[in-house]
């Protein structure tokens, strides 16, 4: 009885080079920023931020100069703070951001570094692609000693730089600025109720930011 004879692959290298070559050179090309978590958080920061400042009163009202009266007491000043922020939120967060924007403009070092440790998180940690591992003269960092380097990263820029005093003060301006319109501010003509059901669409912008920024990281965490 004759065995049939043992079937031999044939492969094409010319095909099959310039399959690897082109799988290869597509893998190589995709960086984070062609990556569809990176697309996704900033489409989604974008909307959130047009949804948000959709939602803002007339500026006009905010600084009718006719409704201001000094309040009588602290509790007065306290109450008028808690319903003018209901009622004028998004603006009050466009004057703390743009208060934070102009001073992080006035100081272009802290301005470099912050910008520089946001990059950092996004393109060596949140949206880099899993099978790209870090490399930095010539030595492949772990994901865990990636996210060590970048903890240690920040703690320097934001503590021991002048980023740190400089988002700080930005800040108290803000909510002091703020908070003093809020007191003077009488809150007797404006329609609150409609805000008792409304959730604060601004705030969306850092919830979507940070839940996609969260769900970035997981592929990123379980690769540690």
């Amino acid at each position: 009885m004759s065995s049939s004879p043992a079937i031999l692959p044939i492969s094409n290298p010319q095909s099959t080079a310039v399959l690897s070559a082109t799988s290869g050179g597509s893998l190589q090309s995709q960086g984070p920023v062609t990556t569809p978590a990176f697309r996704v958080f900033i489409n989604h920061i974008s909307e959130s931020l047009r949804h948000g400042l959709s939602q803002r009163k007339p500026w006009a009202e905010l600084a009718d100069r006719t409704a201001f009266s000094k309040p009588e007491s602290l509790s007065e000043a306290t109450l008028r703070i808690r319903k003018n922020y209901s009622y004028f939120r998004v603006n009050y967060l466009a004057v703390v951001a743009l208060i934070l924007g102009f001073s992080l403009v006035s100081h272009p070092f802290s301005l470099i570094l912050l910008l520089g440790l946001l990059s950092s998180w996004i393109f060596l940690y949140l949206f880099r692609p899993s099978d790209q591992p870090l490399v930095v003269f010539g030595r492949t960092f772990k994901d865990s000693e990636t996210l060590i380097l970048l903890v240690l990263l920040s703690v320097f820029v934001v503590f021991l730089t002048s980023v740190g005093s400089v988002l700080v003060s930005a800040l108290l301006v803000g909510v002091a600025l703020v908070c003093a319109h809020g007191a003077f501010r009488v809150p007797e003509d404006l329609f609150l109720d409609e805000q008792d059901n409304v959730t604060p669409g601004f705030l969306s912008f850092f919830s979507s930011a940070a839940s996609s920024a969260a769900a970035a990281a997981v592929p990123a965490a379980a690769r540690t």
